[in-house]
């Protein structure tokens, strides 16, 4: 999907720990207390700015609670920030004191706003698959991006505020 979307791809992240699913090593060294690797994340950020540079626009939303997680504190602290530079666009909806408007909705990607990619994820945060589902099926997901955005604040305003 990520090679063939033209105009956007659009991630809801609702989970506050993915340390199955990739990053494992970095994440032990964040952790650990260490620096963060200079080549942190290399490949998915050259994959971004290749998009951005391209016109294309990558952005997500996670819906989160604080106090953050330890994972998340890592995720948010080294993965965004990284992430950011490359041109990948960050949203923050904190359900901390208000409704989830998109509670019980699972993660998922959608590219051009037509194809949808919900996630599967193991109770541990582990990556189990996703499935693209037909174009058809995409509005729902639309919906689920536009309440999330309009409940969301821009990740750099929220970090400012409440990072830990």
């Amino acid at each position: 999907m990520f090679d063939d979307f033209q105009r956007e791809a659009f991630r809801l992240e609702t989970l506050d720990d993915y340390s199955q699913s990739g990053s494992v090593h970095a994440y032990r060294l964040f952790l650990d207390g260490e620096a963060k690797p200079q080549d942190y994340n290399a490949d998915w950020v050259d994959e971004v700015r290749g998009h951005v540079d391209a016109g294309r626009r990558v952005y997500r939303v996670h819906v989160l609670m604080r106090p953050l997680t330890p994972y998340l504190r890592f995720e948010l602290g080294w993965g965004y920030q990284t992430n950011a530079a490359a041109g990948e666009e960050f949203f923050i909806l904190d359900v901390t004191e208000q409704p989830n408007p998109v509670r019980g909705v699972g993660d998922f990607w959608l590219f051009d706003l037509v194809t949808a990619a919900p996630m599967r994820y193991s109770d541990d945060g582990k990556f189990l698959g996703a499935d693209v589902l037909p174009d058809d099926q995409s509005g729902q997901y639309v919906t689920h991006r536009d309440t999330a955005l309009a409940h969301a604040v821009p990740f750099a305003d929220w970090w400012a505020k409440y990072a830990e």
